[in-house]
Parts: C-alpha cells; sequence; structure tokens
C-alpha cells in the first residue's frame, strides 16, 4: 500500500463514463475517507453515460455531476490498486502496483435496462474490494 494509512484506488476504462464512474461513485459511497477513489479513460468521453446516471441513482447515488477524466501515468502512480474494466494497451504499467482487470459488459450505447445489471455486479465487485482492503462498507 501507499504511505498514506489510506488506500488509493484508481478505475480505468476506455471512456471513464460509464463502468469506472459507477465503480469509483460505489466505492466512495461505500467507503468513504476510509479510501482515496479516482477514475480515468484512455480516450474520454465529453459527459458520463445518461444511462449510467439513472441507473445509479436508482441506488441512491448522485454521479450527474461527474465528468470524465484523462488518464495520467501520475493517477496510476500514486494509486496503490488499479482496475481495469477494457482499456487494454493504453494503461500504464508500473511494477509494484496491484493490478485488477474486471471483465463488464460496456454500458455504452446501452438503455436503463440493460446498464442495471452492470451496475449490479460492479456494486458486488466493490463489497469484495472493501473486504479485501478490510474496509467496512457504510450502511
Amino acid at each position: 500500500m501507499s504511505t498514506s494509512a489510506i488506500p488509493s484506488v484508481l478505475f480505468v476504462c476506455v471512456h471513464n463514463a460509464g463502468r469506472s464512474q459507477m465503480a469509483a461513485a460505489f466505492l466512495t459511497h461505500l467507503g468513504g475517507d476510509r479510501v482515496q477513489v479516482r477514475s480515468a479513460g484512455s480516450a474520454p468521453a465529453n459527459t458520463v453515460n445518461r444511462a449510467v446516471v439513472d441507473a445509479m441513482r436508482e441506488s441512491g447515488i448522485d454521479i450527474s455531476a461527474e465528468t470524465p477524466k484523462i488518464l495520467t501515468a501520475e493517477a496510476v502512480h500514486s494509486s496503490d490498486v488499479v482496475i481495469t474494466m477494457g482499456c487494454g494497451d493504453a494503461c500504464p504499467y508500473f511494477p509494484g502496483k496491484r493490478y485488477l482487470d474486471w471483465q463488464l459488459d460496456d454500458p455504452a450505447g446501452q438503455g436503463v435496462e440493460a446498464v442495471r445489471p452492470i451496475r449490479d455486479e460492479i456494486e458486488q465487485r466493490i463489497r469484495g474490494l472493501l473486504t479485501e482492503l478490510e474496509i467496512e462498507p457504510a450502511a
């Protein structure tokens, strides 16, 4: 882990408009100030996917103000855990970092009905990650 007592997690997908935004929102919501959360994309979109925003709102989490961010080497370097979600070879690799690759369907171009199962799978994976990080999820 980092020199900080708080672990840092970076979620990366191509557009930073769907999967990585949902994962970051769930980890922020459930981990609170006990974990530092970042998300980024190798080719960020202009806005977060509307169906993703709507699906997250159904879970009580508002990500409507979020904006896609560009992936930087600094973001990877300053994270303890890097979780990729289909960013391919665009993700920088730094020795000593923990990398996880979550194979998840891409919500791009999908309606909220198709996004819900992706959202629910991401939430379950986040809960598992919190257990691994020894962080009790918020109620």
